[in-house]
């Protein structure tokens, strides 16, 4: 079958090393085909069911798993149906057509667009294909640690953002994969979307009343409960940012490196820009740029001018 992720590069950032003072990383998922981390997860799961014999596949996303999963599919000679929220824009929808998949915008929210998904299974041989709660899709994203790894790194700290926790419970398997076991985790989420850090404060998971933050690829109103789970096994160290640092994380690493990311992914760079109390004395940084397909310049600039109002 035909690959449907790159194996990224690990950049020194003398920039953000400079900003926080300690040795920084970038693990570049910006640079995946579709755009995002997502491309690994969703692959793998596109992959085991074009193995299990399906001919179409099922995704609710909001924005960056419905075009990873777009993209596995046109490389695996599968149909994509996409169910979005009306929150994900327009950019990323015509991103997602322009890979050949049907594109439906319900509800406003992901947990919407998820539950009208599950509605449109057809019989037969179509499969649901979840962006971020699937033991399939977690063990996908488990190959950029071992990149990592293989680029003989052992980082001090790895600093994840956050949305409904595949990214998360990926990174901290392939952590145990490769023996990593004592190094930290920095999950960071936006105010309004930090569904992650109030399970951690109640011992369970929380379903949030909505999604407030501009972040909305990370607006997921309650995280995979195997993100707790990890939580309970491995230091995981929740961090939580204002929608105004993530814009202004996603502006600054802009100028600084010449790659725009979604404020999704600006949550992760945010806590290091603005030296996170956690990241003392742990070198080096490792950040998961997990980078986001739904975003241009131009966007960047309207959720700025957004959060500034």
């Amino acid at each position: 079958m035909k690959s449907t992720h790159v194996i990224t590069p690990l950049w020194d950032s003398r920039p953000l090393s400079a900003a926080v003072g300690a040795p920084v990383l970038l693990k570049m998922e910006a640079f995946q085909p579709a755009g995002s981390f997502k491309s690994r997860g969703m692959g793998a799961a596109c992959r085991a069911a074009k193995q299990a014999g399906a001919t179409h596949v099922v995704c609710s996303s909001g924005g960056n798993a419905g075009y990873a999963v777009a993209y596995a599919g046109r490389q695996l000679g599968l149909n994509v149906t996409i169910v979005v929220p009306q929150t994900t824009s327009t950019w990323a929808k015509d991103l997602i057509r322009s890979e050949g998949a049907d594109v439906l915008v319900h509800g406003a929210s992901w947990d919407d667009a998820h539950a009208h998904a599950l509605e449109l299974l057809q019989q037969g041989q179509s499969v649901y294909v979840h962006p971020f709660d699937d033991p399939i899709v977690w063990h996908g994203h488990t190959s950029l640690i071992h990149e990592i790894a293989e680029a003989s790194v052992k980082p001090g700290v790895i600093v994840v953002s956050v949305g409904g926790g595949g990214l998360l419970c990926g990174v901290v398997e392939g952590m145990h994969e490769v023996g990593w076991t004592d190094v930290p985790i920095l999950a960071v989420e936006t105010e309004g979307a930090a569904s992650f850090a109030a399970a951690v404060q109640a011992g369970r998971p929380v379903t949030l009343d909505k999604i407030t933050s501009v972040a909305v690829t990370l607006g997921a109103r309650t995280v995979t409960p195997q993100a707790l789970e990890w939580a309970r096994r491995h230091p995981i160290i929740s961090w939580v940012v204002s929608d105004r640092a993530a814009i202004d994380a996603c502006l600054r690493f802009a100028d600084d490196h010449r790659v725009v990311v979604e404020p999704a992914c600006g949550a992760a760079l945010a806590a290091v820009y603005g030296r996170a109390m956690p990241l003392e004395g742990r070198e080096p940084i490792v950040i998961i740029v997990c980078g986001g397909a739904g975003v241009n310049r131009e966007l960047l600039e309207k959720w700025d001018q957004q959060v500034s109002a």
